[in-house]
Protein backbone atom coordinates (compact mmCIF):
# COMPACT_ATOMS: atom_id res chain seq x y z
CA UNK A 1 0.00 0.00 0.00
CA UNK A 2 1.44 3.37 -1.02
CA UNK A 3 2.03 6.03 1.59
CA UNK A 4 -0.13 9.16 1.61
CA UNK A 5 0.87 12.77 2.10
CA UNK A 6 -0.96 12.83 5.43
CA UNK A 7 0.97 9.79 6.65
CA UNK A 8 4.24 11.44 5.65
CA UNK A 9 3.20 14.63 7.42
CA UNK A 10 2.29 12.72 10.59
CA UNK A 11 5.73 11.12 10.74
CA UNK A 12 7.48 14.37 9.88
CA UNK A 13 5.61 16.14 12.67
CA UNK A 14 7.33 13.85 15.19
CA UNK A 15 10.71 14.98 13.80
CA UNK A 16 9.76 18.66 13.79
CA UNK A 17 8.60 18.49 17.40
CA UNK A 18 12.06 17.37 18.51
CA UNK A 19 13.75 20.76 18.57
CA UNK A 20 17.35 20.56 17.39
CA UNK A 21 19.15 23.86 17.03
CA UNK A 22 22.80 23.19 16.19
CA UNK A 23 24.10 24.30 19.60
CA UNK A 24 21.50 22.24 21.48
CA UNK A 25 23.49 19.00 21.55
CA UNK A 26 20.90 17.12 23.62
CA UNK A 27 18.14 18.08 21.21
CA UNK A 28 20.19 17.21 18.14
CA UNK A 29 21.13 13.85 19.62
CA UNK A 30 17.49 13.06 20.45
CA UNK A 31 16.76 13.73 16.79
CA UNK A 32 19.62 11.43 15.74
CA UNK A 33 18.26 8.68 17.99
CA UNK A 34 14.81 9.03 16.43
CA UNK A 35 16.22 8.91 12.90
CA UNK A 36 18.49 5.95 13.64
CA UNK A 37 15.69 3.87 15.15
CA UNK A 38 13.43 4.43 12.15
CA UNK A 39 16.12 3.47 9.64
CA UNK A 40 17.04 0.37 11.67
CA UNK A 41 13.38 -0.63 11.71
CA UNK A 42 13.46 -0.47 7.90
CA UNK A 43 16.44 -2.85 7.74
CA UNK A 44 19.29 -0.38 7.23
CA UNK A 45 22.66 -0.56 8.97
CA UNK A 46 23.26 2.48 11.18
CA UNK A 47 26.59 3.70 12.52
CA UNK A 48 26.52 6.51 15.07
CA UNK A 49 29.56 8.77 15.05
CA UNK A 50 30.06 10.70 18.31
CA UNK A 51 30.03 14.46 18.06
CA UNK A 52 33.04 16.64 18.77
CA UNK A 53 33.71 20.32 19.57
CA UNK A 54 30.35 20.85 21.30
CA UNK A 55 28.33 19.52 18.39
CA UNK A 56 25.95 16.59 18.11
CA UNK A 57 26.46 13.11 16.72
CA UNK A 58 26.34 12.13 13.05
CA UNK A 59 24.75 9.08 11.43
CA UNK A 60 26.18 6.97 8.61
CA UNK A 61 23.44 4.71 7.28
CA UNK A 62 23.88 1.95 4.69
CA UNK A 63 21.18 0.29 2.59
CA UNK A 64 20.48 -3.41 2.87
CA UNK A 65 21.36 -3.85 -0.80
CA UNK A 66 24.15 -3.07 -3.23
CA UNK A 67 27.28 -4.26 -1.45
CA UNK A 68 30.36 -2.18 -0.65
CA UNK A 69 31.15 -0.67 -4.03
CA UNK A 70 30.66 2.90 -5.25
CA UNK A 71 27.09 4.03 -4.77
CA UNK A 72 24.71 6.88 -4.07
CA UNK A 73 25.40 9.26 -1.19
CA UNK A 74 22.38 11.07 0.26
CA UNK A 75 23.28 14.13 2.34
CA UNK A 76 20.93 15.38 5.06
CA UNK A 77 21.25 17.52 8.17
CA UNK A 78 19.04 17.40 11.24
CA UNK A 79 20.14 20.61 12.95
CA UNK A 80 18.10 23.80 12.57
CA UNK A 81 18.61 27.50 13.28
CA UNK A 82 15.63 27.78 15.66
CA UNK A 83 16.40 28.04 19.41
CA UNK A 84 14.80 25.68 21.87
CA UNK A 85 11.37 27.00 22.82
CA UNK A 86 10.47 28.24 19.33
CA UNK A 87 8.02 25.37 18.91
CA UNK A 88 6.03 26.29 22.02
CA UNK A 89 6.07 30.04 21.58
CA UNK A 90 6.62 31.38 18.07
CA UNK A 91 6.34 28.55 15.53
CA UNK A 92 4.16 25.65 16.66
CA UNK A 93 3.48 22.85 14.24
CA UNK A 94 0.27 23.68 12.45
CA UNK A 95 -1.46 23.14 9.11
CA UNK A 96 -3.14 25.91 7.18
CA UNK A 97 -4.49 24.72 3.86
CA UNK A 98 -1.59 23.35 1.81
CA UNK A 99 1.01 24.75 4.22
CA UNK A 100 2.50 22.93 7.21
CA UNK A 101 4.51 25.11 9.61
CA UNK A 102 7.18 24.28 12.16
CA UNK A 103 10.83 24.92 13.07
CA UNK A 104 13.07 23.24 10.52
CA UNK A 105 10.18 21.71 8.57
CA UNK A 106 11.43 23.23 5.31
CA UNK A 107 15.15 23.49 6.08
CA UNK A 108 15.56 20.63 6.14
CA UNK A 109 13.76 18.06 8.22
CA UNK A 110 11.19 17.77 5.45
CA UNK A 111 13.68 16.63 2.84
CA UNK A 112 15.57 14.49 5.36
CA UNK A 113 12.36 12.70 6.32
CA UNK A 114 11.45 12.13 2.66
CA UNK A 115 14.80 10.34 2.25
CA UNK A 116 13.73 7.93 5.00
CA UNK A 117 10.33 7.47 3.34
CA UNK A 118 11.99 6.77 -0.01
CA UNK A 119 14.25 4.18 1.60
CA UNK A 120 11.31 2.51 3.34
CA UNK A 121 9.37 2.30 0.08
CA UNK A 122 12.29 0.64 -1.71
CA UNK A 123 13.10 -1.71 1.18
CA UNK A 124 9.46 -2.85 1.38
CA UNK A 125 9.57 -4.18 -2.19
CA UNK A 126 11.67 -6.78 -4.00
CA UNK A 127 15.39 -6.66 -3.24
CA UNK A 128 16.84 -3.94 -5.50
CA UNK A 129 19.61 -4.72 -7.98
CA UNK A 130 20.88 -1.15 -8.06
CA UNK A 131 23.66 0.78 -6.44
CA UNK A 132 24.10 0.81 -2.68
CA UNK A 133 22.65 3.89 -1.02
CA UNK A 134 24.48 5.52 1.89
CA UNK A 135 22.99 8.31 3.94
CA UNK A 136 24.78 10.87 6.08
CA UNK A 137 22.67 12.70 8.65
CA UNK A 138 24.87 15.42 10.15
CA UNK A 139 24.45 17.73 13.10
CA UNK A 140 26.18 21.00 12.21
CA UNK A 141 25.36 22.12 8.67
CA UNK A 142 23.75 25.34 9.81
CA UNK A 143 27.02 26.53 11.36
CA UNK A 144 29.36 25.54 8.55
CA UNK A 145 29.73 21.75 8.91
CA UNK A 146 32.95 22.17 10.88
CA UNK A 147 32.78 18.71 12.50
CA UNK A 148 31.15 16.86 9.59
CA UNK A 149 33.03 18.17 6.56
CA UNK A 150 35.76 15.53 6.59
CA UNK A 151 33.15 12.77 6.99
CA UNK A 152 31.22 14.14 4.01
CA UNK A 153 34.35 14.34 1.88
CA UNK A 154 35.37 10.78 2.84
CA UNK A 155 31.98 9.37 1.88
CA UNK A 156 32.01 11.30 -1.40
CA UNK A 157 35.23 9.54 -2.35
CA UNK A 158 33.33 6.27 -2.73
CA UNK A 159 30.19 7.71 -4.32
CA UNK A 160 29.14 7.78 -7.98
CA UNK A 161 26.40 10.33 -7.28
CA UNK A 162 25.45 12.67 -4.44
CA UNK A 163 21.86 13.66 -3.69
CA UNK A 164 21.27 16.53 -1.25
CA UNK A 165 17.88 16.86 0.41
CA UNK A 166 18.07 20.60 1.05
CA UNK A 167 14.73 22.30 0.29
CA UNK A 168 13.56 23.04 -3.22
CA UNK A 169 13.77 26.63 -4.44
CA UNK A 170 11.51 29.02 -6.30
CA UNK A 171 8.55 26.75 -6.95
CA UNK A 172 10.21 23.35 -6.79
CA UNK A 173 13.52 23.93 -8.58
CA UNK A 174 16.48 21.74 -7.77
CA UNK A 175 19.91 23.25 -7.27
CA UNK A 176 22.77 22.59 -9.71
CA UNK A 177 25.07 25.37 -8.55
CA UNK A 178 25.89 27.26 -5.37
CA UNK A 179 28.29 30.05 -4.56
CA UNK A 180 31.39 29.26 -2.60
CA UNK A 181 31.60 30.82 0.86
CA UNK A 182 34.60 32.44 2.50
CA UNK A 183 34.76 33.72 6.07
CA UNK A 184 37.45 36.06 7.39
CA UNK A 185 38.28 38.06 10.50
CA UNK A 186 40.38 41.21 10.12
CA UNK A 187 42.04 42.43 13.31
CA UNK A 188 44.02 45.60 13.94
CA UNK A 189 46.10 46.52 16.96
CA UNK A 190 47.04 50.15 17.35
CA UNK A 191 48.01 52.20 20.39
CA UNK A 192 45.62 53.73 22.94
CA UNK A 193 45.78 57.38 23.95
CA UNK A 194 43.62 60.10 25.47
CA UNK A 195 41.71 61.57 22.55
CA UNK A 196 41.95 65.09 23.96
CA UNK A 197 45.40 65.60 25.46
CA UNK A 198 47.43 62.85 23.74
CA UNK A 199 45.60 62.26 20.45
CA UNK A 200 48.82 62.48 18.43
CA UNK A 201 50.30 59.55 20.36
CA UNK A 202 47.44 57.18 19.49
CA UNK A 203 47.14 54.71 16.63
CA UNK A 204 43.43 54.26 15.81
CA UNK A 205 42.63 50.59 15.16
CA UNK A 206 39.02 51.33 14.18
CA UNK A 207 40.08 53.83 11.52
CA UNK A 208 42.50 51.24 10.13
CA UNK A 209 39.87 48.52 9.91
CA UNK A 210 37.29 50.93 8.48
CA UNK A 211 39.56 51.77 5.56
CA UNK A 212 39.98 48.07 4.79
CA UNK A 213 36.23 47.55 5.09
CA UNK A 214 35.59 50.17 2.42
CA UNK A 215 38.26 48.61 0.19
CA UNK A 216 36.84 45.10 0.53
CA UNK A 217 33.27 46.27 -0.01
CA UNK A 218 34.46 47.79 -3.28
CA UNK A 219 35.49 44.36 -4.57
CA UNK A 220 31.82 43.30 -4.87
CA UNK A 221 31.08 42.61 -8.54
CA UNK A 222 27.51 41.53 -9.25
CA UNK A 223 28.26 40.68 -12.89
CA UNK A 224 30.86 38.15 -11.76
CA UNK A 225 28.69 36.93 -8.91
CA UNK A 226 31.24 38.08 -6.33
CA UNK A 227 29.97 39.69 -3.13
CA UNK A 228 31.60 40.81 0.10
CA UNK A 229 29.72 41.66 3.28
CA UNK A 230 31.28 43.34 6.28
CA UNK A 231 29.00 41.78 8.86
CA UNK A 232 30.35 43.03 12.18
CA UNK A 233 32.88 45.60 13.39
CA UNK A 234 33.87 45.66 17.05
CA UNK A 235 36.37 47.90 18.79
CA UNK A 236 37.06 50.71 21.21
CA UNK A 237 36.49 51.19 24.90
CA UNK A 238 35.26 54.78 25.32
CA UNK A 239 34.48 57.89 23.31
CA UNK A 240 37.55 59.71 24.61
CA UNK A 241 40.08 56.91 24.08
CA UNK A 242 41.88 56.28 20.79
CA UNK A 243 40.97 52.59 20.22
CA UNK A 244 43.77 50.06 20.46
CA UNK A 245 41.83 47.08 19.10
CA UNK A 246 39.29 46.49 16.33
CA UNK A 247 38.01 43.42 14.47
CA UNK A 248 35.74 43.02 11.46
CA UNK A 249 34.09 39.90 10.04
CA UNK A 250 33.87 39.39 6.29
CA UNK A 251 31.52 37.08 4.37
CA UNK A 252 32.63 36.35 0.80
CA UNK A 253 30.52 34.64 -1.91
CA UNK A 254 31.91 33.55 -5.29
CA UNK A 255 30.61 31.57 -8.25
CA UNK A 256 33.82 29.94 -9.47
CA UNK A 257 36.93 28.30 -8.07
CA UNK A 258 39.05 30.79 -10.02
CA UNK A 259 37.30 33.73 -8.36
CA UNK A 260 37.58 32.06 -4.97
CA UNK A 261 41.33 31.70 -5.35
CA UNK A 262 41.77 35.25 -6.66
CA UNK A 263 39.71 36.87 -3.92
CA UNK A 264 41.28 34.76 -1.20
CA UNK A 265 44.74 35.89 -2.34
CA UNK A 266 43.56 39.49 -2.54
CA UNK A 267 42.16 39.65 0.99
CA UNK A 268 45.15 37.84 2.51
CA UNK A 269 47.53 40.27 0.78
CA UNK A 270 46.12 43.32 2.55
CA UNK A 271 48.73 45.47 4.28
CA UNK A 272 48.13 48.10 6.98
CA UNK A 273 47.51 51.61 5.72
CA UNK A 274 49.41 52.82 8.76
CA UNK A 275 52.59 50.70 8.97
CA UNK A 276 52.78 51.27 12.71
CA UNK A 277 49.54 49.32 13.20
CA UNK A 278 49.59 45.52 13.40
CA UNK A 279 47.11 43.94 10.95
CA UNK A 280 46.09 40.27 11.15
CA UNK A 281 43.86 38.39 8.68
CA UNK A 282 42.45 34.98 9.58
CA UNK A 283 40.06 32.66 7.76
CA UNK A 284 39.61 31.34 4.27
CA UNK A 285 37.23 29.47 2.00
CA UNK A 286 34.63 27.66 4.11
CA UNK A 287 32.73 26.02 1.25
CA UNK A 288 34.16 25.69 -2.27
CA UNK A 289 31.99 26.80 -5.20
CA UNK A 290 29.45 24.27 -6.51
CA UNK A 291 29.81 24.71 -10.28
CA UNK A 292 27.47 23.03 -12.75
CA UNK A 293 29.55 20.76 -14.98
CA UNK A 294 28.75 18.07 -17.53
CA UNK A 295 28.32 15.37 -14.87
CA UNK A 296 25.90 17.52 -12.88
CA UNK A 297 24.04 18.47 -16.06
CA UNK A 298 23.62 14.79 -16.95
CA UNK A 299 22.38 13.97 -13.44
CA UNK A 300 19.86 16.81 -13.64
CA UNK A 301 18.67 15.58 -17.06
CA UNK A 302 18.06 12.14 -15.54
CA UNK A 303 16.07 13.68 -12.68
CA UNK A 304 14.11 15.84 -15.10
CA UNK A 305 13.07 12.76 -17.09
CA UNK A 306 11.96 11.00 -13.89
CA UNK A 307 9.94 14.06 -12.85
CA UNK A 308 8.18 14.01 -16.24
CA UNK A 309 7.24 10.36 -15.65
CA UNK A 310 5.87 11.26 -12.22
CA UNK A 311 3.86 14.10 -13.73
CA UNK A 312 5.63 17.40 -13.07
CA UNK A 313 8.17 19.58 -14.81
CA UNK A 314 11.52 19.97 -13.06
CA UNK A 315 13.73 23.04 -13.43
CA UNK A 316 17.09 23.92 -11.93
CA UNK A 317 18.90 27.02 -10.72
CA UNK A 318 22.08 28.30 -9.11
CA UNK A 319 21.85 30.02 -5.73
CA UNK A 320 24.01 32.09 -3.41
CA UNK A 321 23.57 30.04 -0.24
CA UNK A 322 25.94 27.20 0.57
CA UNK A 323 25.18 23.60 1.54
CA UNK A 324 27.06 20.37 2.13
CA UNK A 325 26.78 19.80 -1.62
CA UNK A 326 29.56 22.39 -1.99
CA UNK A 327 31.96 19.83 -0.52
CA UNK A 328 31.16 17.15 -3.12
CA UNK A 329 30.19 18.85 -6.39
CA UNK A 330 33.75 19.37 -7.65
CA UNK A 331 34.44 15.64 -7.25
CA UNK A 332 31.15 13.80 -7.81
CA UNK A 333 27.99 14.64 -9.82
CA UNK A 334 25.79 16.30 -7.19
CA UNK A 335 22.11 17.26 -7.31
CA UNK A 336 20.86 19.53 -4.53
CA UNK A 337 17.48 20.92 -3.53
CA UNK A 338 15.73 17.53 -3.65
CA UNK A 339 13.78 18.21 -0.46
CA UNK A 340 10.31 19.62 0.04
CA UNK A 341 8.95 22.71 -1.65
CA UNK A 342 7.98 25.58 0.62
CA UNK A 343 9.28 28.90 1.88
CA UNK A 344 10.45 30.90 4.88
CA UNK A 345 13.68 29.09 5.75
CA UNK A 346 15.28 30.45 8.94
CA UNK A 347 12.18 32.54 9.77
CA UNK A 348 9.17 32.24 12.04
CA UNK A 349 7.05 31.72 8.94
CA UNK A 350 8.89 28.57 7.82
CA UNK A 351 6.60 26.13 6.02
CA UNK A 352 6.36 23.42 3.40
CA UNK A 353 3.71 22.70 0.80
CA UNK A 354 1.93 19.45 1.62
CA UNK A 355 1.20 18.92 -2.06
CA UNK A 356 4.94 18.59 -2.68
CA UNK A 357 5.47 15.65 -0.32
CA UNK A 358 4.51 12.75 -2.58
CA UNK A 359 6.13 14.08 -5.80
CA UNK A 360 9.39 14.96 -4.04
CA UNK A 361 9.54 11.66 -2.14
CA UNK A 362 8.87 9.76 -5.36
CA UNK A 363 11.61 11.69 -7.14
CA UNK A 364 14.12 10.75 -4.43
CA UNK A 365 12.97 7.12 -4.53
CA UNK A 366 13.24 6.82 -8.31
CA UNK A 367 16.70 8.39 -8.31
CA UNK A 368 17.86 5.85 -5.75
CA UNK A 369 16.37 3.04 -7.86
CA UNK A 370 17.52 4.09 -11.32
CA UNK A 371 20.97 5.65 -11.03
CA UNK A 372 23.59 3.23 -12.31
Amino acid sequence: MEITAQEILAGLREWVEIESQTADVDGVNRMMTKCASEFEAAGATVERIPGTDSRGDHLRITSAWGGDGPGILVLCHLDTVHPKGTLAKDLPFRVEGDKAYGPGIYDMKGGAYLALCAYRAIAAGPTPNGLPVRFLYVSDEETGSRTSRRLIEQEAERAKYVLVTEPARDGGRVVTGRKGVGRYVISARGRPAHSGSKHQEGLNAIAEVARHAVTIDGWTDYKRGVTFNIGQIKGGTADNVVPEHCTATVDMRVLTVADAEEMDRRIKALKPYNPAIQLTIEGGLNRPPFEKNSGIAALFAHAKAIAAEIGFELHDLSTGGGSDGNFTAHKVPTLDGLGVDGNGAHTLGEHLYISSLIPRMTLQKRLMETLA
